[in-house]
C-alpha cells in the first residue's frame, strides 16, 4: 500500500518536474513512510511513497523498472493472485511471449509490470486485487494508468494546459504548484445532498477521479479512457443452481477471498465489531490460518455506544488475540482534529474510521481486514426492504400528482421530521418507481431546501447520475439495489473514507466482501434466496454454524457516538465559526445557512446533526486547503 504521483508537461521545464513531484510525494508521506522515490525522463516525472507489505526488501522500492529499463511503474495496492500470475509469466510457452519474464524480486509490483509487458491492457482481466498504478513506456512515450474493478484504491488526475498530473490523493495535486485550483461549484448541490461528490467529479474544479474498472492511456498530450469492468449487470452464473449449491459457492468464494487477503510480510489483524460481517471475516480467517488471529475492537463505557460484548463473544469463539481499545467520547473528541487533518476529500463520514485505524496501527499492526461491503452485497440495509416494498405501491402512479402533493404536505405537517419531508418530496414526483425513488435514499436536503441554502443549485444533474444505474429485472430487484449501493455510497463514501483515514496513519485495509468474483456471483442470485427475512439470510445460511446466533440476531448498531450533543456543546464554537464562514461564501444564501444552524441549536426535529456536520467539514476543509 502506497502513494503514487506523476506529472507530464510540455510547458514546465524538465528540470523543474522532480521538485514538483517531490513536493507531491511529501504531501503523501503518511501513506508511505518506508521509502520514497522520484524518477524523470524528459517531460515525464513519476513519484512514489512506499508502505511495505509484501517483499520488504529495498529491491522492491519504486519507481520500479523492467529488466530492459523500457518500462517504469509506480503502484499502489495489492494483487492477491500475484503468485499464480508469476508462475504463468515464467512459462515461455504461455501467451504470445517468446521468452519468460525473469523476476528479480518477490513483490507483486513486479508481477503487475510483467503482466503488462506480456498482455498489454488485457493484463487487467487477469488481476484480482485493489490497485491504482501507472506504467510509463519510454519507447512509445506513453502512460498507462489503471484503477481496480471495485474502486478500493483512489486515483485523482488533472488534465489542463499546464500539465497532466495524477496522485493517490487530491491534495497532492492541489498543492503541487502546477496551478491554482478552485472550488467546483457545479457539484455543491451533490455534496449538500449526499455528503460526498460522486466520481468522476470531485469538489475541486478540473480535478477528476478515474472511475473504478477503468484505465487511461496518455500519449502525445491526449488522454483516452476505457472501461474494462462494470458492476452494472446481473450475471447469470447462479440462475440454475439450487439454494444449497448457491450457499456452498458463497462460502467457497468468501473463504478464498479471505485467504488471499491474508498474504502479507507484516503483522496483520481484523476489525471486529461483533456484527455479522466482521464476525464472518474473523471466523473465516481463523478457519484458514495456522496462527491466532489478532482482532481489534473499539469499546466505550457507555453501553448504548459499545459493541464490545459481541466482539468479545466472537473473539472467544475463535480464540483470537483480542485487543479491546477503550475510549471515552472525550478521547474520541480529542482525536477529532487529527481526523479532520487526515481528510483528503471532504466527507460527512470518516472520523470513526480514523480512530479505529490509529488505534490498530498503534497496536503494532500494518494491515487489517474489514467487513466493508457485506451490507451492500447481502441486503443488510433497510433500503433493500424499502425498494422491495415499493413494488406493492405501484398504485400510487394512478393517483394524480397534485393529489399526491397534497397528501405529501399533510404527511410533512403531521410528521415534522427529515423523513416526513423526504416522503413529501417523493410523492410529488411525476412517476414513482425504482429509478425515480432510489436517488432519494441517502439525501439530506430536498430541492426546496437546497434553493434556500445555496445559489443556483442543480441537484437534478446529480440525481440523473444515480437513476438508471442498475438493470431492472423482476426477480433480481435486490441485486439492482446492491449495484446502486456499490456504485454510490460504497464507492464514493465508504471506500474513499476508509482509504483516506486508514492511510493517514499508514494502515492498509483489505475488504474480502469486495472480491469481484464474489460480487459477480451474488449479484446473480435471485431475490427469493436473498431477501433478508432474517439478517443477511444468504450470508448467514452460507456460513452455516460458523457464527453464533447471538451475533446473527443482535441489533444492528454501527459505530454510534453522541454527535448531536457534541455539536451543541463541545464542538459548538468550532461549528459556529465554520457555519459563519460558510454562509459568507459567494455560493451561499447567508441568512438561510445561519438560520439552519440556529434551527439545529433550537432542537428543530427536521435538522439533525448530520445535516450540519458535513457543512462544517466542507468549510473547514476549504480553509485548510486554501480553496476559493
Amino acid at each position: 500500500m502506497c502513494g503514487i504521483t506523476g506529472i507530464v508537461s510540455q510547458t514546465i521545464l524538465p528540470d523543474k518536474l522532480p521538485g514538483l513531484v517531490k513536493k507531491m510525494n511529501d504531501l503523501l508521506a503518511h501513506r508511505g513512510p518506508d521509502n520514497e522515490g522520484v524518477w524523470s525522463h524528459g517531460n515525464v516525472c513519476l513519484g512514489h511513497r512506499r508502505l511495505s507489505i509484501i517483499d520488504l526488501s529495498c529491491e522492491s522500492n519504486q519507481p520500479f523498472f523492467s529488466n530492459d529499463k523500457r518500462y517504469t511503474i509506480v503502484y499502489n495496492g495489492e494483487l492477491y493472485n500475484y503468485k499464480e500470475l508469476k508462475l504463468e509469466l515464467q512459462r515461455s510457452a504461455y501467451g504470445k511471449a517468446e521468452q519468460p519474464y525473469f523476476f528479480k524480486t518477490e513483490s507483486d509490483t513486479e508481477v503487475v509490470l510483467a503482466a503488462f509487458i506480456r498482455w498489454g491492457n488485457k493484463c487487467l482481466n487477469y488481476f484480482n486485487g485493489m490497485y491504482a498504478f501507472c506504467i510509463y513506456d519510454s519507447q512509445e512515450k506513453k502512460l498507462f494508468i489503471a484503477r481496480d474493478r471495485i474502486g478500493v484504491k483512489p486515483l485523482y488526475y488533472y488534465y489542463g494546459e499546464e500539465a497532466f498530473s495524477f496522485a493517490s490523493e487530491i491534495r497532492a495535486i492541489i498543492h503541487s504548484g502546477i496551478k491554482t485550483f478552485n472550488l467546483n461549484q457545479e457539484v455543491l448541490a451533490e455534496y449538500f445532498m449526499y455528503q460526498t461528490v460522486f466520481a468522476p467529479e470531485t469538489i475541486i474544479k478540473g480535478i477528476k477521479m478515474l472511475m473504478p474498472g477503468h484505465y487511461m492511456e496518455f500519449e502525445n498530450g491526449k488522454a483516452s479512457i476505457t472501461q474494462y469492468y462494470s458492476v452494472n449487470k446481473i450475471p447469470s452464473q447462479a440462475s440454475d443452481l439450487s439454494y444449497s449449491q448457491i450457499c456452498n459457492n458463497v462460502n467457497e468464494l468468501l473463504t478464498d477471498s479471505v485467504q488471499r487477503r491474508m498474504i502479507a510480510d507484516v503483522p496483520f489483524g481484523a476489525f471486529l465489531s461483533g456484527g455479522i460481517d466482521s464476525s464472518a471475516i474473523v471466523g473465516l480467517m481463523s478457519k484458514v490460518s495456522a496462527e491466532k488471529v489478532q482482532t481489534f475492537n473499539i469499546s466505550f463505557d457507555e453501553s448504548e455506544f459499545s459493541e464490545s460484548k459481541y466482539a468479545q463473544l466472537i473473539a472467544k469463539k475463535f480464540n483470537t488475540t483480542h485487543h479491546e481499545i477503550k475510549l471515552t467520547p472525550t478521547d474520541f473528541l480529542k482525536k477529532l482534529p487529527e481526523a479532520l487533518d487526515g481528510m483528503d476529500h471532504p466527507s460527512g463520514d470518516g472520523p470513526n474510521t480514523y480512530i479505529v485505524s490509529k488505534a490498530t496501527k498503534q497496536a503494532g499492526v500494518t494491515m487489517a481486514l474489514s467487513g466493508i461491503g457485506g451490507d451492500e452485497l447481502f441486503a443488510g440495509y433497510e433500503v433493500f426492504k424499502r425498494m422491495n416494498d415499493l413494488k406493492k405501491k405501484s398504485w400510487l402512479n394512478t393517483v394524480p400528482v397534485f393529489v399526491r402533493k397534497i397528501g405529501g404536505e399533510i404527511i410533512k405537517k403531521k410528521r415534522n421530521t427529515a423523513g416526513g419531508q423526504k416522503i413529501a418530496e417523493i410523492l410529488s414526483l411525476p412517476g414513482i418507481n425504482f429509478n425515480s425513488v432510489y436517488p432519494y435514499n441517502r439525501t439530506l436536503y430536498s430541492y426546496d431546501e437546497l434553493q434556500r441554502l445555496i445559489k443556483n443549485p442543480n441537484p437534478f444533474a446529480q440525481i440523473s447520475k444515480i437513476a438508471n444505474l442498475a438493470p431492472q429485472i423482476n426477480q433480481f430487484l435486490l441485486s439492482a439495489v446492491s449495484i446502486c449501493e456499490i456504485s454510490t455510497y460504497l464507492q464514493n463514501t465508504l471506500l474513499r473514507d476508509t482509504d483516506q483515514m486508514s492511510m493517514a496513519v499508514a494502515l492498509e485495509v483489505r475488504e474480502p466482501f469486495l472480491d469481484y468474483k464474489l460480487i459477480d456471483f451474488v449479484l446473480g442470485v435471485k431475490d427469493e434466496y436473498k431477501y433478508p427475512t432474517t439478517p443477511k439470510k444468504l450470508l448467514t445460511d452460507s456460513l452455516g454454524e460458523l457464527l453464533p446466533l447471538e451475533a446473527v440476531n443482535r441489533p444492528k448498531m454501527g459505530f454510534t457516538l453522541p454527535w448531536q450533543e457534541w455539536l451543541k456543546k463541545d464542538l459548538r464554537s468550532f461549528c459556529e465559526k465554520n457555519m459563519d464562514e460558510l454562509s459568507a461564501r459567494d455560493f451561499s444564501n447567508k441568512e438561510n445557512i445561519i438560520g439552519l444552524w440556529k434551527r439545529f441549536l433550537n432542537n428543530d426535529p427536521t435538522v439533525s446533526w448530520s445535516r450540519i456536520w458535513h457543512l462544517v467539514v466542507l468549510n473547514n476543509w476549504l480553509v485548510q486547503n486554501k480553496i476559493n
